[in-house]
């Protein structure tokens, strides 16, 4: 097995434009180049530097931390149990400084991963973005099964067969929920999963349980899971129509929350509506810490990419604003980083630390957080080693599995290209 030690990475500037804003985003937008996976080549005038950590404090009317409404989860059938409580007291300081070991590789040889779900006994699924197959790895040998392929897939662009997730129950129901784009939209379906089934037989007819979110080349999210209330939560794009993510009845720029079975979930800010906040451009990433605060990574345009730690009914601010700015009514993100130095896709909290995957930026970021603001400058590990990066999942080990994605069409391929790497993290 690899074993690789990674030394720590910091930015020179990275607290040399600290903000503190009373609630929004900022930035400019200019035409979209291609380039960027949902995101744009920055200017070659830009000035690039590392991430800037930015205290951020929500919206008017919004919770300083976003917790789950407990009344409506915990009484109205079908919702799941009620969402995590924080715990009293002071939250516990993370460490400043972490160092990254990589342990080895889970397996290679796949093409256009995305998704990933860790089974109950450790093994994994992951998502082929292109081909439209879900693939069994083993978490012993690496060994690589055909689980099926999932029908309806229109693969193109930034589209085609993306996020998963595990239902809660999963040890008795063997539903697999995936996030997949077709010709005309994107949507969330529900599969039956029969491990003792031949290889390629394994899935069940998918269910339809959202149609209709918005689909283009580029920006379509993508990003699926389920919290600590039980519930679904589905990360979209603009499909590059910018006006949909201020459009409260547009399922495109919005981070959703919805039942197992699809429909909008109780307790939701706007009622009869599955959006929990809008104002988004294109969020590929969640994760929920123990208190069950969730963070969402979004990509930005030209300037300023985003970690944004997300209050129900919240308005990120795009396309008004991108980054942070303290302009009202706009929630500001928690940090944000060039677009060269990230274009954010799949996030994982771990450690005290929320760790964002990055594609364009080509490294793993860490920000350690104290409750709901950073602990410290974030940090980079793994800068340039194995290329794009697409998704981070913390494992039930404490071990991170990171998933690269040299082979969309965007990267550079190197022998052995795409992996999934499996790394220990050690508080220094």
């Amino acid at each position: 097995m690899l074993r690789r030690s990674v030394p720590l990475r910091r930015s020179a500037a990275l607290f040399a434009a600290l903000a503190i804003g009373s609630a929004a985003a900022a930035g400019c937008s200019s035409a979209d180049a291609p380039g960027r996976d949902g995101g744009s080549v920055p200017p070659p005038s830009a000035s690039v530097s590392g991430p800037v950590p930015v205290t951020s404090v929500p919206a008017p009317g919004t919770a300083s931390a976003p917790s789950v409404p407990g009344s409506s989860a915990a009484t109205d059938p079908g919702s799941g149990p009620a969402p995590a409580t924080p715990s009293a007291g002071p939250p516990s300081v993370p460490a400043a400084a972490a160092s990254v070991d990589v342990r080895g590789t889970v397996t290679d040889g796949l093409e256009s991963p995305w998704g990933l779900a860790v089974l109950p006994g450790g093994d994994l699924l992951v998502s082929g973005r292109d081909d439209a197959r879900i693939l069994h790895v083993s978490a012993k040998d690496g060994t690589r099964t055909a689980a099926g392929t999932v029908p309806g897939v229109t693969p193109g662009g930034e589209g085609g067969l993306l996020g998963l997730a595990l239902s809660p129950g999963f040890a008795a129901d063997h539903r697999v929920y995936a996030y997949l784009s077709t010709a005309s939209d994107n949507r969330i379906v529900r599969l039956d999963y029969d491990p003792a089934a031949p290889a390629g037989a394994r899935l069940g007819e998918p269910v339809v349980l959202l149609a209709g979110i918005p689909h283009g080349p580029r920006h379509n999210g993508g990003r699926i899971a389920f919290g600590p209330d039980g519930l679904l939560y589905a990360g979209t794009g603009d499909a590059n129509d910018r006006s949909l993510s201020q459009n409260r009845d547009s399922l495109g720029g919005k981070i959703l929350r919805l039942t197992p079975d699809g429909a909008a979930a109780p307790g939701n800010p706007f009622p009869g509506s599955p959006v929990w906040s809008l104002g988004h451009r294109n969020v590929q990433g969640l994760a929920w810490d123990p208190q069950g605060r969730l963070f969402a990574s979004e990509f930005g345009q030209d300037t300023w990419d985003e970690l944004n730690l997300i209050t129900p009914g919240g308005n990120y601010g795009w396309p008004t604003v991108e980054g942070t700015a303290g302009r009202p009514g706009f929630v500001d993100p928690l940090a944000q980083w060039h677009t060269a130095d990230a274009s954010p896709s799949g996030i994982a909290y771990a450690s005290g630390a929320v760790w964002m995957a990055a594609l364009g930026g080509a490294r793993l970021w860490r920000v350690p957080l104290l409750g709901d603001r950073p602990a410290g400058a974030p940090q980079e590990f793994l800068a340039g080693a194995y290329g794009r990066l697409r998704t981070v999942t913390a494992d039930r080990d404490g071990t991170l599995l990171v998933v690269t994605d040299n082979t969309d069409g965007r990267g550079d391929p190197r022998p052995g290209d795409d992996r999934i790497l499996r790394l220990t993290v050690t508080d220094r």
